[in-house]
């Protein structure tokens, strides 16, 4: 069951990374002050305290925290990336990026052995998702500075998700999500308290409500919260390196729908692809 829920999850994902490159992009936000507004609702998570979460013990908080502010900060590298990359393809070294470091973390933290028939799988999504990441684009070809966002955005949800795989293996599902993410709001509270980010902010506001902002951001956060706790489920029940490199069917998912925006509705999004860069993808 955790198998095909990663899955769904993953590709809802597919269609909020698509909607996130697009508010950057046509809305002109900053990616700091995006990261704000995709980090602050993450406070939500506290509204789960009535239906079963329990308060942690001891260095269990520390294991929280780091899980949430990683996941929080995650999401300010990863929208620097994409204002310097394709989406189309910073989000695959991405998923990339997180598969290595889970799966490394994962063998030394929790002793986690795949089959011979998982690790086939999943060397082979990890060479899709490099595959699919390799960018020849109008303005950038080959490795360039989104990339090293793109790096430092996979290290912190990776050390994210095995904080919280390791919470999941003494608490309830409630409980570990309620902590993870409510504490990752901090990292949206932080950017909202900034003094930069309040200063474009207002002068980017009216320009944001013009393009429909708030609506928009509000079907992108809640398809990303649908996928989000789809994938945190089946990371709890399952392995959390498999899960995690199932993450290469939400980049093939990606892919695709940007490729179609691009040939058919091209007023409303496109990415540049080459021939080549097609065939070998």
């Amino acid at each position: 069951m955790w198998f095909f829920l990663a899955i769904l999850g993953y590709i809802l994902l597919a269609g909020v990374f698509i909607l996130d490159k697009y508010i950057l992009s046509t809305a002109k936000e900053k990616p700091e002050v995006y990261a704000m507004y995709s980090t602050l609702p993450f406070f939500v998570a506290f509204l789960l305290w009535p239906f079963g979460a329990e308060s942690l013990v001891g260095i269990d908080w520390a294991w929280a925290l780091a899980s949430g502010l990683t996941f929080g900060l995650a999401f300010w590298a990863m929208f620097l990336a994409f204002e310097k990359g394709e989406v189309s393809h910073m989000s695959p070294f991405i998923g990339a990026v997180i598969i290595v470091v889970v799966a490394c973390a994962s063998s030394v933290l929790f002793h986690e052995r795949l089959t011979t028939t998982q690790f086939i799988g999943v060397a082979f999504l990890v060479a899709a998702s490099f595959l699919l990441s390799l960018e020849q684009s109008e303005k950038k070809k080959g490795f360039h500075s989104g990339f090293l966002w793109a790096i430092l955005c996979g290290i912190l949800f990776a050390l994210s998700y095995v904080s919280a795989k390791y919470l999941y293996l003494q608490y309830s599902f409630v409980t570990v999500l309620m902590w993870t993410k409510g504490l990752g709001g901090f990292v949206g509270l932080g950017l909202l308290l900034s003094p930069r980010v309040r200063e474009i902010w207002k002068r980017r506001k009216s320009t944001f409500q013009s393009h429909h902002g708030l609506a928009l951001v509000v079907t992108d956060k809640g398809a990303a919260v649908a996928g989000l706790v789809l994938t945190q489920y089946a990371m709890a029940r399952g392995s959390v390196t498999v899960v995690n490199a199932l993450g290469g069917v939400q980049y093939i998912v990606m892919f695709l729908g940007i490729l179609a925006l691009t040939k058919w509705l091209p007023h409303i999004f496109r990415e540049y692809f080459t021939r080549r860069e097609l065939q070998m993808q």
